[in-house]
């Protein structure tokens, strides 16, 4: 079923018909349905009879095919550690490499993958002329996978569709954008999520405002323990003091390579993630607004905030945001929790007036 905030969107697609261009690209924040939207129409444009909804009937060859995963003419390209998680198990492969089990698997599209793209639609179709390929998510391309994609883009094989989906469109080339029509996608309204609230378990539903608003984002971290997690992550800030930074940095080192924590997912990247939606509501409350990522910790934030000026907030957030660039690669994840807990508690743990 259609999410209802991605129905409109939907209606729009369907009733293009024939006249859909060759190549889209999704745009908007994680956790909004981008991919299974394009899954869905992939699903329309490759069923021999399609519904009067729109959707792909599931009874057909062709979509047996696709529900079986061996349609020949449906092409995923997704980044190597996106396949290996969705065949296996996330939290048991990184649970594997910590203990030197081999090696990581690419969290990149590389260039090998474009070509054997291209090579497979050189040849005719299999099943009619319609092919499909969904891409996500597309900023996972450098510049020589991008280039070697655009090709394609530029000389699209005949009835060769394109999807790609991304939650960073800057990080395209201008010129992959710029031959792709791109749709957006936004935070549903609160309207819009009603009939999610609905039916999403409690635990989803507390941490919507952590997704930032994102509903399956809220369901993807109740599903890998976020409700633990968020639970020490407040309690071990909330009693933080500046001369603690660096048995905090040890305690979470620990914590980032526990397996509750690899079951999760959840590494630096995440935890930095965190950290800078709290500074966020930190700031907000310090300028007299609400908080929007943490609604039931806003007292604990109000006594934080009491004591740090607008200033040193406002650096705190932005030295996080720098820390975030190399979270996904740091050289040595104990001296970056040390650094990112030490500025913390100089603009806040520790701060007067």
């Amino acid at each position: 079923m259609m999410h209802s905030w991605l129905q409109p969107t939907w209606t729009r697609l369907v009733e293009l018909g024939e006249r859909l261009p060759h190549a889209l690209l999704f745009v908007g924040p994680p956790g909004l349905g981008k991919r299974e939207l394009a899954e869905a129409l992939a699903a329309r444009l490759l069923c021999d009879t399609p519904r009067a909804d729109g959707h792909a009937c599931g009874h057909c060859p062709a979509c047996q095919w696709r529900l079986s995963g061996n349609h020949p003419d449906f092409y995923h390209v997704v980044p190597a550690a996106d396949a290996a998680a969705a065949e296996g198990g996330e939290g048991e492969a990184a649970e594997g490499r910590e203990a030197g089990g081999g090696k990581a698997k690419s969290e990149q599209i590389v260039i090998e993958q474009i070509r054997e793209l291209q090579g497979a639609l050189s040849v005719t179709g299999h099943h009619g002329s319609r092919r499909v390929v969904v891409l996500d998510p597309a900023e996972a391309m450098n510049v020589f996978t991008a280039n070697a994609l655009l090709k394609l883009l530029e000389e699209p094989p005949p009835g060769c569709v394109f999807l790609l989906v991304s939650s960073a469109p800057r990080r395209l080339l201008p010129t992959i954008r710029s031959r792709c029509q791109q749709w957006l996608f936004a935070r549903p309204a609160t309207e819009e999520l009603a009939h999610w609230k609905a039916h999403a378990d409690a635990g989803a539903q507390a941490l919507l405002a952590l997704g930032g608003g994102m509903p399956l984002a809220a369901e993807r971290l109740a599903l890998a323990g976020g409700e633990a997690l968020l639970q020490r992550f407040v309690r071990d800030l909330g009693k933080l003091q500046a001369a603690d930074a660096l048995k905090l940095a040890g305690q979470w080192e620990a914590w980032l390579k526990s397996k509750e924590a690899l079951a999760a997912g959840f590494g630096l990247p995440e935890l930095v993630d965190w950290m800078l939606r709290w500074v966020s509501d930190l700031a907000a409350l310090r300028l007299g607004g609400r908080v929007r990522f943490f609604p039931a910790q806003e007292g604990l934030l109000a006594a934080l905030a009491s004591r740090a000026s607008v200033a040193a907030v406002s650096s705190c957030y932005n030295e996080l945001a720098q820390i975030r660039r190399v979270a996904r690669h740091p050289l040595n994840l104990r001296l970056v929790l040390e650094d990112l807990l030490l500025r913390y508690t100089r603009a806040v743990a520790g701060a007067r007036g």
